[in-house]
């Protein structure tokens, strides 16, 4: 007789067995899980989503929508239009959503909680989702310890990278010192490799002050395609030295920039110091990624309610398996085409950092061997808000500092100060 095979059959209890334990799974288990129907409307919760979510008993919210249960603003408290909530799109477009970082805030109390969101779309013909939530107020805690740890690191590890620099400096300056050719070559590698080590603590300082919510948008009414013409045009001449054509406002031949307009007048409410840090970040991987020949393109869009910028490349592009990546932290491309070029991978991780401070997007698209878009998605104003915007900013720095009132023999009282 087989060792395989049974004197009975088996079956049913293993199916009862089966979802006795997977009901037993979702009682013990410590993140919250929240089952929907297609229509988003809320048909189970498990004691951890009960617990999480604050409401109380499952029955106070069965039949609800979710919507009504998770609310849910970004980690620095901002709330999130419905054009910026991954949550609301993953579940209107039925696409999966990998632990969304953010805060929910409980029903009934308003209190805050950092958590990570999946949705996960239930294949069939019932459809529905399957929503987890899992609280990282320890992890956070933990990463910022990490963060405080790198950012004193990074701090005091530059004061003596930059004397080092500063030396390598003078003793390549011919004024300064007389060195022969071979030793030349040795401190002109040095001298390179002080400023790669450099520009990684100074990536990662401004990483760590992006992480910890030290760095804060300083918000500007601008006219957005003149703003990220006069940061790309800055590129011109390191295009022609790297023997690549570069046009601002105008599509590739196969129009993947979006039949861009340069009659439009678009505006917008950023940072322009972080719009530059995005666009310079943008274009200096583009000029890394793309051989001579090749070509840069540049253009600003309004649409709708947005501002889509595009830098697209015609360069070695990049695989479907890193593009999921490229965004975290320290990631970098690993292969043949890309190994030798340089890099600290924090580039695109402080440029989405600096994109979604501004209540924006960023996201690529691209082939391996076939070029790479980066679009960057960020809040656009009217002309009229615009207008409002710029007014209230020049009134703003015209205004006198406010004095405190100085105490007078006119003003005093036995009370203390009068008007």
């Amino acid at each position: 007789m087989s060792l395989f095979k049974s004197k009975n059959n088996p079956a049913p209890v293993a199916q009862n067995n089966s979802s006795q334990f997977a009901d037993v799974a979702l009682r013990m288990i410590s993140e919250a899980v929240i089952m929907t129907n297609r229509a988003g409307v809320i048909q189970y919760l498990n004691p951890a989503a009960v617990t999480m979510t604050g409401c109380k008993a499952p029955e106070n919210v069965y039949g609800l929508d979710y919507g009504l249960l998770i609310r849910i603003e970004t980690k620095e408290g901002r709330e999130l239009p419905e054009a910026e909530n991954p949550l609301l799109q993953a579940t209107r477009t039925g696409q999966p959503l990998d632990n969304y970082e953010c805060v929910m805030i409980q029903a009934g109390s308003d209190k805050r909680l950092p958590v990570a969101i999946s949705v996960i779309p239930v294949p069939g013909l019932s459809g529905g989702f399957i929503l987890t939530l899992r609280d990282i107020t320890k992890e956070l805690a933990e990463e910022g310890e990490q963060t405080e740890f790198i950012s004193t690191a990074s701090h005091e590890m530059r004061t003596p990278v930059a004397s080092i620099e500063g030396y390598l400096s003078l003793a390549l300056n011919p004024q300064t010192a007389t060195i022969d050719e071979r030793a030349r070559g040795y401190l002109t590698s040095a001298h390179t490799a002080a400023q790669h080590l450099g520009k990684l603590f100074r990536d990662l300082l401004d990483t760590t002050k992006l992480d910890d919510g030290h760095i804060r948008p300083n918000f500007v009414p601008t006219e957005m395609i003149g703003a990220v013409k006069q940061i790309s045009d800055d590129f011109i001449v390191r295009m022609r030295e790297a023997k690549l054509n570069y046009r601002f406002g105008s599509t590739d031949p196969t129009g993947a920039a979006g039949g861009l307009r340069l009659d439009q007048v678009v505006y917008g409410f950023v940072d322009p110091n972080f719009l530059r840090e995005i666009i310079d970040n943008l274009l200096d991987n583009a000029l890394k990624y793309t051989p001579a020949g090749g070509s840069v393109y540049v253009g600003v869009l309004g649409d709708g309610d947005r501002v889509l910028i595009n830098v697209t490349d015609t360069g070695v592009g990049i695989s479907s398996t890193d593009l999921q990546h490229i965004f975290q932290k320290f990631y970098r491309a690993d292969n043949s085409d890309t190994r030798e070029i340089g890099g600290t991978g924090l580039g695109l991780y402080i440029t989405k950092q600096r994109v979604e401070a501004m209540g924006g997007r960023i996201w690529a698209e691209s082939a391996f061997g076939e070029g790479t878009t980066f679009y960057v998605s960020l809040p656009r104003l009217s002309a009229e808000e615009y207008e409002k915007r710029s007014i209230a900013l020049r009134n703003a720095a015209q205004a006198p500092p406010t004095q405190p009132v100085q105490p007078t023999p006119n003003n005093i009282t036995q009370g203390g100060i009068v008007k």
